[in-house]
């Protein structure tokens, strides 16, 4: 009997969402859905504004994609599947496998060389380290990054181990 009116709220709590999007789907123009998720408590109504980055992965693959203003580059990454960046720790500074390499002169323009010792100590761990090496889950977007390049390095190395 609990578990089915557990069931219950989950079900209805499912079916508000739905009648939110739909209400605002046909009410205005100024709202657009992204993503719906009946997993968490959040639905996100309000498309983020992007700017497009270009990944290349460890293949020397180009991959140009849009990255949401204030995600980190390892969650743009991750969700595009760029291969090679992992997060392995999930952007807690505690392994190098969401290490890139940047272009001298977008690494200087963005300031990027303000670097914590945390993150520092894991880079040190990289594999194929550079001047212009950074781990891209420290890196929030912004609208500077509009058409970066950003490489990832061939292969990667996993410091936790």
């Amino acid at each position: 009997m609990i578990v089915q009116k557990l069931n219950c709220r989950v079900y209805f709590k499912k079916l508000n969402y739905i009648q939110q999007f739909y209400k605002l789907q046909r009410n205005t123009d100024v709202f657009k859905i992204k993503k719906m998720s009946f997993h968490t408590n959040q639905v996100n109504l309000v498309q983020k504004k992007s700017v497009p980055i270009v990944f290349i992965d460890r293949h020397g693959v180009k991959i140009k994609v849009d990255a949401n203003i204030g995600d980190t580059l390892l969650d743009v990454a991750k969700d595009n599947d760029i291969d090679g960046v992992e997060g392995a720790c999930g952007g807690t500074l505690a392994c190098s496998t969401c290490h890139c390499i940047f272009k001298p002169e977008d690494f200087k323009r963005l300031s990027l060389q303000n670097i914590s010792d945390e993150e520092l100590d894991m880079l040190d761990l990289a594999y194929g380290l550079t001047d212009t090496s950074r781990l891209v889950c420290s890196i929030e977007v912004n609208e500077e990054m509009d058409g970066i390049e950003i490489t990832v390095p061939s292969g990667s190395t996993d410091a936790r181990t």
